[in-house]
């Protein structure tokens, strides 16, 4: 069980997460202040240093989660059928879902990298490779079966991983679209990309 002590700290750091991502999204990295981060969250200006190290390890730590998380979705979807079109089909749900529920830390993620350091930018690009290897599998192995036409998979694959990608840019909940629509019209897309539908 843990201690007061522990669930209150769990408790700061998550507020200090939620807060970078808001502002980091809203300012940008470097339009963001450490008091920025800690005011939104009603924290004190020294909160931010008891649990991380700098600005830039908070948004690694921000980075890090959002790319782990979309590995986890692609490679899930990857392995969830033998199906070559239930496997795109599932791994573009999910990529655009996530992207459309978590804009504001899908656009932090996917467009703030470059104020990473050299060693977590590393990191980050090393996740990215995997995320793309799944996504270029699952068309690669849809062509080699005779499913899917499209004349140059690592492309088409590309293109599937843009589409979800720049969902985070654009998608906002008052815009009139639910999560749900977009994930089923980016699904339709996505087919159409290599030659089904």
């Amino acid at each position: 069980m843990k201690t007061d002590i522990s669930a209150r700290a769990e408790r700061t750091r998550a507020l200090l997460l939620d807060a970078a991502v808001a502002a980091f999204a809203e300012r940008g990295f470097h339009g963001t202040s450490t008091r920025n981060i800690t005011d939104a969250a009603g924290l004190s200006s020294a909160a931010l240093y008891v649990h991380h190290e700098s600005k830039e390890e908070l948004l690694f730590e921000i980075s890090r989660a959002g790319h782990q998380e979309t590995l986890a979705i692609v490679e899930s979807a990857a392995a969830s059928s033998a199906d070559h079109i239930e496997r795109l089909r599932t791994l573009v749900q999910g990529y655009a879902l996530f992207h459309a529920h978590k804009h504001t830390m899908a656009r932090v993620i996917n467009y703030e990298m470059a104020a990473l350091s050299p060693e977590h930018q590393a990191e980050i690009a090393q996740i990215r490779r995997q995320i793309d290897a799944v996504i270029r599998e699952v068309v690669s192995a849809g062509v080699a079966a005779g499913v899917f036409t499209t004349s140059d998979p690592r492309m088409t694959a590309v293109a599937v991983e843009s589409l979800g990608i720049d969902i985070a840019r654009w998608y906002r909940p008052e815009g009139g679209w639910e999560p749900e629509q977009i994930a089923t019209g980016y699904v339709a897309m996505a087919l159409r990309l290599v030659g089904v539908g």
